[in-house]
């Protein structure tokens, strides 16, 4: 168990360490600290969330960021204060996360998919035009339709705030796009296999992107199909 490996543990289950989680914490006095910003956090979380949540409410408020546009029509003050506190939450991981970035553009972005296997059982803000303005704030024109998205969600990652997509191709391959902002690839792809999964990641939009399968061939396909109906801009 290392520092990396706990803090993904910590962010997935805030209340449920595993023991060898646990022993790490109690010799590594940073993890510890970690740990306990943690879990103010949740407790605030906690306190604030006694009222429905609506899906995507972060997701959505910082797309209305970028955007300029509405995210509720008559939202309360209270509801709007609970959408405060769901950011922070969510911009605590994201710091915590920026300082664990490395080379292995493809390796962390099966880790990623590794790490949240509800994705692929999950729909979650499935909505094609969503997506469309995610892809856009990045830098992704659409030329035409990857296929259906069925998951999008913000999540942690080493450079800050990244987008996790899971698509259906028109043949009914199932695929994730991940989205890096900020970090720049100095070659042209990188490609990486890591139990079962494999990766390819390319430079695009604000930073890079990576194309995740579970089969090599299928790898190829989906490749292919985002350099086609998506041109990136610098």
């Amino acid at each position: 168990m290392n520092c990396l490996e706990f803090r993904r543990l910590k962010l997935a289950e805030p209340r449920g360490l595993p023991h060898d989680a646990l022993a790490h914490m109690s010799e590594c006095a940073t993890c510890r600290n970690f740990a306990a910003e943690i879990n103010d956090n949740e407790e605030r979380l906690a306190a604030a969330l006694d009222v429905p949540v609506p899906e995507g409410l972060a997701e959505r408020i910082i797309l209305r960021r970028k955007t300029g546009t509405p995210v509720f029509a008559k939202a309360s003050p209270r509801l709007w204060a609970m959408a405060a506190t769901v950011v922070l939450t969510f911009a605590f991981g994201f710091q915590q996360w920026r300082d664990a970035g490395s080379q292995e553009y493809a390796r962390l972005a099966i880790e990623h998919v590794m790490h949240e296997p509800e994705s692929f059982t999950t729909a979650r803000l499935a909505d094609p035009q969503l997506f469309h303005t995610v892809m856009q704030n990045f830098g992704g024109e659409m030329q035409a339709s990857l296929g259906k998205v069925r998951y999008m969600k913000l999540c942690p990652v080493p450079e800050g705030t990244g987008w996790h997509i899971v698509f259906e191709t028109e043949q009914g391959e199932l695929a994730t796009l991940i989205l890096i902002p900020a970090k720049r690839m100095t070659s042209q792809s990188e490609q990486a296999t890591v139990g079962g999964w494999t990766a390819l990641a390319r430079p695009g939009g604000q930073g890079y992107y990576a194309v995740i399968t579970s089969s090599p061939d299928t790898l190829d396909k989906v490749d292919e199909l985002v350099r086609q109906r998506v041109r990136w801009r610098s």
